[in-house]
C-alpha cells in the first residue's frame, strides 16, 4: 500500500474538515469497511472519489469531505482460510451512503472505466453505483458544490412507517440531530450529512417486508459519529437505556481516539469516537 503514502503527500489541497458539531457537539465520523480485500476497496475510494489518506496511530483514514472512510481487512480462518465475502449493503438496515458530485458525467466516466456497475436513476444527476463488495452508493449531481465530492447521507432501510419516525427521533434524541425530511420521508439532519429513512419494500405477492439485517459482519460493518465529549455521551447513553455493546474507551495511544460502541433500535452497529474531527489539524 505504498502508493497511499505517496498520494497522501501530494493531494493534501483536497483535505476538507468534517462537518462543524452541531450543538449537542456530535457531528457524522466516519464510514467503516471490513472486507477481504482491503486495497480493492481503498483503491476504489481513492481512484473514484478523490479520498485522501491520512494517519491516526495504527489507522488509515481516507478523508472525503464530510466524512472518513476506514477500510480494514476481514480475518480468515484459524487454519489459514481466506476471509469469507461478507453481505453487501442490500438488505441491510444501512441499504447504502450518498455522496454528491459537482461533475456527474466526470465521475461516471471514472465509474464505467473501472467497470462498476451503474445503475442511473435520473439522467445526468443522480444514479446508485456498486462498489467492491456489493456496497451500494448513491451519486448525486450538484454543480454548486463547492468540493469535488461531498457526503450527503446514510439511508436506512425499516419495515414501517412507525419505525422510520421512531428512528429519526432516537438520532435527534441521543445525537441531537435535527428533525427533517428527505423526499417526504424522515431524516435526522447534522449540520452537513444526514440520516435517512426509507420504508422496505414487501414481497410481490404481498405481506410484510422481511425485517431488514444487522450491519455487523456486512461489508459496511459500522457508522461512526465524532463527539466532543466521549465519556458524557456515554453516561447519557446509559441513563437512556441504549444498547452498549462497549464503553467508552481511551485509545489515544493506538489509535488517537476515544471509542466506544452501541447498537440502535434498528441493528445498526454504531463506532463513536472522540478526537477524529481533530485529524484535520495533524
Amino acid at each position: 500500500m505504498r502508493w497511499l503514502y505517496i498520494l497522501a503527500g501530494t493531494a493534501a489541497f483536497v483535505f476538507a474538515q468534517l462537518p462543524a458539531p452541531n450543538a449537542a457537539g456530535v457531528t457524522p465520523g466516519h464510514l467503516h469497511f471490513v472486507v477481504p480485500d482491503a486495497d480493492a476497496m481503498t483503491k476504489a475510494w481513492v481512484d473514484l472519489f478523490g479520498a485522501v489518506p491520512t494517519k491516526s496511530g495504527t489507522l488509515t483514514p481516507l478523508k472525503i469531505p464530510g466524512i472518513y472512510v476506514i477500510v480494514s481487512g476481514a480475518r480468515g480462518g484459524r487454519g489459514g482460510e481466506p476471509a469469507a465475502k461478507p453481505a453487501g449493503t442490500k438488505g441491510s438496515v444501512v441499504d447504502h451512503v450518498g455522496f454528491e458530485v459537482k461533475d456527474y458525467d466526470g465521475f461516471k466516466g471514472k465509474a464505467m472505466a473501472a467497470n462498476m456497475p451503474w445503475q442511473e436513476v435520473t439522467a445526468g444527476s443522480q444514479a446508485f453505483l456498486t462498489m467492491p463488495d456489493d456496497v451500494i452508493v448513491e451519486i448525486m449531481g450538484n454543480k454548486d458544490l463547492p468540493v469535488p465530492v461531498r457526503f450527503h447521507h446514510i439511508h436506512m432501510s425499516v419495515p414501517d412507517a412507525k419505525t422510520a419516525t421512531d428512528g429519526q427521533a432516537w438520532y435527534v434524541k441521543e445525537f441531537g440531530a435535527k428533525e427533517g425530511t428527505r423526499r417526504n420521508l424522515p431524516a435526522a439532519m447534522f449540520t452537513v450529512g444526514e440520516v435517512d429513512f426509507l420504508t422496505a419494500r414487501g414481497p410481490r405477492g404481498g405481506g410484510a417486508p422481511p425485517k431488514p439485517a444487522g450491519t455487523k459482519g456486512r461489508a459496511l460493518d459500522h457508522i461512526g459519529f465524532d463527539v466532543a465529549d466521549e465519556d458524557a455521551i456515554f453516561k447519557k447513553f446509559a441513563d437512556d437505556g441504549v444498547m452498549i455493546n462497549m464503553a467508552a474507551r481511551d485509545m489515544t495511544k493506538q489509535i488517537g481516539l476515544k471509542i466506544g460502541f452501541i447498537t440502535d433500535p434498528n441493528d445498526t452497529y454504531i463506532e463513536v469516537t472522540q478526537g477524529l474531527k481533530d485529524l484535520n489539524d495533524k
